[in-house]
C-alpha cells in the first residue's frame, strides 16, 4: 500500500495486527518474538547499537517512571527519546524526542522509507511482525535519525520476550508487579515477576521497588543468576548489595499526584543515580528539575469543575487498591460518582471490589475499543457491592453527564477501570491531544 498521508501510515502500521495470533505455547516459542525483532532491526540497519538506553518493565507505574527519568536526563542537557505505550489520543505520543511527538511529517515519512524492508521481511521461521514490533523498530529507526543520546523505552508487555530484549540498556527498571494479563504471564505473581525479570541483563545495574515477597525474591535469583547488581528504592534511600544511598533530592513528584506516584519517584531517582555513576550528567539540580517538570496524563489526572473529574487508569485490582487509598487520604469530596468501564481481558471482580464500594452512585460505560467488556457484564459484577444506583451508559460522553446529573458541586466524579475509557473521558472534556 502507499504511504502518502498520516492516515496511511496508520493503516500499515496496525495492518500487522493478527487477531488470530496465539500466545507462545513455550519458552521457546516465546523467545521468537525477540529473534523477529532482532532481525527486523537488522534489516533496518540495526538502530539500537550504540544507543545508550533505559529499559523500564512492571505492572503499573512503567510509564510513570519513563516519564520521570526522561525529564531528569532532559533537564542534564542530553537529547532524550521516549517510547512508551499504549496512547491516549495519538500514536504519536508513543515516538517523542526532547518530550515532543513525533510530527505527522515525520511518521508518514519515516513510515514510507521503511515500509519496503518491513514488507521484504521474510516471515520464515520466526513469524510475520507484529504492531507493536513495527512500532518500536519506527521508533528506534526514528530516535537513531534524531541522534538521541539515550532513550527510555517501556516494557510493552511482560520483559523476557518483548521487543525490548534486544536491548542492553544501562539499567533495568522495574516498577510495581502485581496481577495483570495471567492468561500469558502465568497464573502467579513469580510466574508475571519472572518474565519481568527477563530486562535484567549481566553486569547491567538494576533496581527495583519493594515487591510483594514472590515477586521480590524472583528478582533476586534472577540478578544473581545473570551476574547483574540489584537496587531497592526504599522510602529511606537506595540499597544496594553492598550499601545505602539517601537520595540526592525529596524523590516527590510534583505534577504527578497520587500517593503511588511517590514510589514511581523513588523508583526514578535511583535509577538516575545509577546511571550518574555511569557517568551521565545527572546532579541533583537534574533530578529535581525532572522531579517537578514530568507530566503524565489520565493518571490521578483531577480536571478542575463543579464537580471535579477525577481521571485514573487503574486497570487491575492492584491499581484500583492505590486509587481508591489515594481519593480517601488526598481528596475532599461530599460523594464519590464512579464512571466505570474496563476491558475483557482484566481482572474484573478485584477491580470493582476495591472500587465500588465507596462509591454513593456507579454508571457503567465502556470504550470503543474491541476488547471493551459489555456493560451488562460489569454491572453483574458491581451490584453486590454498590452502596447507591447504578446506571448504563454505553457512550462516554452520556456517561458524564449522567454522573454530572447525579453529582452536586461538592461531590466528585472519578473515571477509570481502563486506559481506554480514560482517553474517551479525556477525549470527551476536551484535553486530548489533537492527532
Amino acid at each position: 500500500m502507499p504511504i502518502e498521508t498520516y492516515q496511511d501510515a496508520l493503516d500499515y502500521i496496525y495492518s500487522f495486527i493478527d487477531p488470530l495470533r496465539k500466545p507462545a505455547g513455550s519458552p521457546a516459542e516465546a523467545m521468537l518474538n525477540v529473534h523477529r525483532v532482532r532481525a527486523l532491526l537488522h534489516a533496518m540497519g540495526d538502530p539500537q547499537i550504540g544507543m545508550q538506553t533505559v529499559v523500564v518493565a512492571g505492572t503499573k507505574g512503567k510509564g510513570s517512571t519513563c516519564v520521570l527519568i526522561e525529564a531528569m536526563l532532559r533537564a542534564a542537557g542530553l537529547r532524550t527519546g521516549l517510547w512508551t505505550s499504549p496512547h491516549l489520543s495519538s500514536y504519536r505520543e508513543r515516538i517523542q524526542v526532547g518530550r515532543e511527538m513525533i510530527s505527522h511529517a515525520e511518521l508518514v515519512d519515516l513510515t514510507h522509507r521503511l515500509q519496503p524492508i518491513i514488507d521484504a521481511f521474510d516471515p520464515e521461521p520466526y513469524g510475520r511482525p507484529s504492531t507493536f514490533d513495527v512500532g518500536f523498530a519506527l521508533a528506534l529507526s526514528y530516535f537513531m535519525a534524531r541522534d538521541v543520546q539515550i532513550a527510555v523505552l517501556e516494557v510493552g508487555l511482560g520483559g523476557r520476550y518483548d521487543a525490548s530484549g534486544v536491548i542492553t540498556p544501562l539499567a533495568s527498571v522495574i516498577s510495581s508487579i502485581s496481577y495483570d494479563h495471567t492468561a500469558i504471564l502465568g497464573p502467579t505473581l513469580a510466574d508475571i515477576a519472572g518474565n519481568k525479570a527477563g530486562i535484567i541483563k549481566s553486569g547491567v545495574p538494576a533496581i527495583s521497588v519493594p515487591q510483594p515477597p514472590d515477586a521480590a525474591s524472583v528478582l533476586a535469583d534472577e540478578a544473581r543468576l545473570v551476574g547483574a547488581d540489584l537496587y531497592i528504592a526504599e522510602e529511606g534511600g537506595l540499597v544496594g548489595p553492598d550499601d545505602c544511598l539517601a537520595y540526592p533530592v525529596s524523590p516527590i513528584p510534583s505534577q504527578l499526584c497520587g500517593g503511588f506516584q511517590r514510589e514511581n519517584g523513588r523508583l526514578a531517582v535511583g535509577a538516575a543515580m545509577l546511571l550518574g555513576r555511569q557517568g551521565l550528567p545527572l546532579d541533583a539540580q537534574a533530578i529535581a528539575a525532572g522531579l517537578a517538570t514530568a507530566e503524565w496524563p489520565g493518571r490521578f489526572d483531577l480536571v478542575p469543575g463543579s464537580p471535579p473529574v477525577l481521571i485514573d487508569g487503574a486497570h487491575n485490582g492492584d491499581s484500583a487498591h492505590k486509587l481508591a487509598a489515594a481519593i480517601r487520604t488526598e481528596l475532599s469530596f461530599s460523594r464519590l460518582i464512579l464512571v466505570l468501564g474496563t476491558s475483557r481481558d482484566k481482572d474484573i471482580e478485584a477491580i470493582v471490589a476495591e472500587i465500588v464500594p465507596m462509591a454513593d452512585a456507579v454508571v457503567i460505560t465502556r470504550s470503543t475499543h474491541p476488547r471493551a467488556m459489555d456493560l451488562d457484564r460489569v454491572a453483574a459484577i458491581a451490584r453486590p457491592h454498590l452502596r447507591g444506583p447504578l446506571t448504563l451508559a454505553p457512550e462516554i460522553d452520556d456517561a458524564l453527564a449522567r454522573a454530572r446529573a447525579l453529582a452536586g458541586p461538592g461531590d466528585l466524579i472519578c473515571v477509570t477501570g481502563s486506559l481506554f475509557v480514560v482517553a474517551a473521558a479525556r477525549e470527551a472534556l476536551g484535553l486530548a491531544v489533537a492527532d
